[in-house]
């Protein structure tokens, strides 16, 4: 993954990669709350690609309350950013049942406003609010 990273700017430390990471979601319409960090080593975004990663210190499980879903982000996480959309995301699951499934594409609908996709790699797409995702929540 080294070479995914080349000529990426890189924030270290946990208020600078916040800001970065907040910055980004800002940018390609996504909500704030979507990476609940904690503890953030260091952010990284390479422009050309729009490969983005984060590292922070340990995993950490998150409940976006108002859907009652309860997601884990490991502390290694990655994927390629665009508008309105994360994919091939690595180092998130979110608890479905007894199952840990990888979210491997994060997506707010056009044709759906105010809707947002995850997509697991099993191939089961779950579809929430955006608002359940604000930060904050």
């Amino acid at each position: 993954m080294a070479d995914n990273k080349e000529g990426g700017i890189v924030k270290k430390g946990h208020e600078q990669g916040m800001k970065m990471a907040i910055s980004l979601l800002q940018e390609f319409d996504l909500p704030e709350g979507l990476l609940p960090l904690a503890n953030v080593v260091e952010v990284g975004y390479v422009k050309e690609t729009g490969y983005m990663w984060i590292v922070q210190e340990k995993k950490v499980e998150h409940e976006f309350k108002m859907i009652s879903k309860l997601v884990s982000y490991d502390n290694e996480i990655n994927g390629f950013v665009e508008k309105k959309r994360i994919k091939k995301l690595k180092g998130v699951k979110a608890k479905e049942l007894m199952l840990w499934p990888p979210v491997s594409e994060i997506t707010i609908d056009d044709k759906k406003p105010g809707k947002i996709h995850f997509k697991s790699l099993a191939g089961i797409t779950k579809t929430f609010p955006v608002e359940a995702f604000a930060a904050g929540q």
